[in-house]
């Protein structure tokens, strides 16, 4: 590691522990000495990359937006590089939600769409494009209740380019970076065959991807280097249409509109998809629910197994129906995410979705 546990960074901060690490860069849990406030600190793991992660920080404390981590200060203390930012008390969309559920309901699904392209939205008028959108890039608050969501690593998106030493004429398709085989399943065409061109589309391109994933379970075209193919071949497929709309007539109005945001976003042409204030103006005509998620465990199935009931975390009881149930079926012990609404002799709870297991908020 870079830093070490108490090291004292330009006078005023301290290193609490060491979070975690990317392909560019070590991130750590910090504190600001005289304001006891906990920041997150970001260094590059490449010496070469300083000059352009500085100016990346730069580019991403222009953009000021509740759905984007606040870029707080940067410093240069001989040959080590840092970026504060604020510490966001969450996982990134991959582990906090993607590892745990086979699949997100629609309603879900638009309200994370929502806040995503409001941010990117708001990142575009500042002129700051990201290109490395993808959920390892989306820390959340909250579990699947998602109070907070923000993006963050403006300028890790930046930092690719040392990777692309052998990609030529910034041909990512030439590339041998894990760090840019694993955000293929993301990347927008001209991402791939020209990064250094790729503009604003490119990022809604990848929010159309992770919305497509979070509502599917699967990548639109696939994972690596399937993906890699599918967007580069004429005319890129259109990824199918989820299977879990079809199931449930609940899911199926706004699973379709969202289906169909999702693939004019997925357009070969740039100038044919629609810019991110456009989506997030669409997004607020989506009829989605806000209410809180909660988490519990089906304890009983009607022997027709057309309904059964939940036990809460706190002990209640909620009763529902299979019809409210997006993906997977759930089976007596099977862990649960839930919204609940008043009901006689129960409460009901819908929409449902089964764990695949337990994030760390369910107890």
């Amino acid at each position: 590691m870079i830093l070490k546990a108490n090291d004292v960074i330009a006078g005023k901060y301290r290193i609490s522990e060491f979070i975690g690490q990317g392909g560019m860069q070590q991130v750590y849990k910090s504190e600001h000495i005289l304001l006891g406030k906990e920041v997150a600190i970001k260094t590059p793991i490449n010496p070469s990359a300083l000059k352009r992660f500085k100016s990346t920080a730069v580019a991403s404390a222009r953009v000021n937006h509740p759905n984007v981590a606040k870029t707080l200060d940067y410093c240069e203390i001989g040959n080590l590089s840092i970026l504060v930012e604020e510490l966001i008390a969450g996982p990134d969309l991959k582990q906090g939600l993607l590892a745990h559920a086979g699949a997100l309901d629609p309603s879900l699904v638009a309200k994370i769409l929502h806040h995503l392209a409001k941010g990117v939205a708001a990142s575009h008028q500042a002129d700051v494009v990201h290109r490395d959108l993808k959920p390892n890039n989306v820390m959340i608050t909250g579990g699947f209740s998602v109070d907070e969501i923000k993006i963050t690593d403006f300028g890790i998106a930046k930092l690719v380019e040392d990777e692309m030493s052998d990609a030529e004429d910034g041909d990512l398709s030439r590339s041998t970076s894990s760090t840019v085989i694993g955000a293929w399943p993301y990347m927008a065409p001209e991402m791939i065959l020209k990064y250094r061109d790729a503009g604003k589309p490119a990022d809604v391109w990848s929010l159309a991807a992770m919305a497509y994933e979070l509502m599917s379970g699967n990548k639109p075209f696939g994972p690596g280097p399937t993906a890699l193919a599918a967007v580069l071949r004429s005319p890129i497929p259109v990824p199918p249409r989820p299977a879990q709309l079809d199931c449930k007539p609940q899911f199926e109005p706004l699973g379709d509109e969202l289906y169909s945001l999702i693939c004019s976003c997925l357009l070969a042409d740039p100038s044919a998809r629609p810019a991110a204030a456009q989506l997030a103006k669409y997004c607020e005509s989506l009829c989605y629910s806000v209410s809180n998620r909660f988490n519990g465990r089906c304890n009983y199935i009607h022997q027709r197994g057309a309904m059964g009931q939940i036990t809460a975390a706190n002990g209640d009881k909620i009763f529902f129906n299979m019809d409210s149930v997006y993906g997977d079926r759930p089976v007596v012990g099977s862990r649960v995410s839930f919204s609940a609404f008043p009901g006689q002799p129960l409460p009901r709870a819908h929409p449902v979705l089964v764990l695949k297991s337990d994030p760390a908020s369910v107890s």
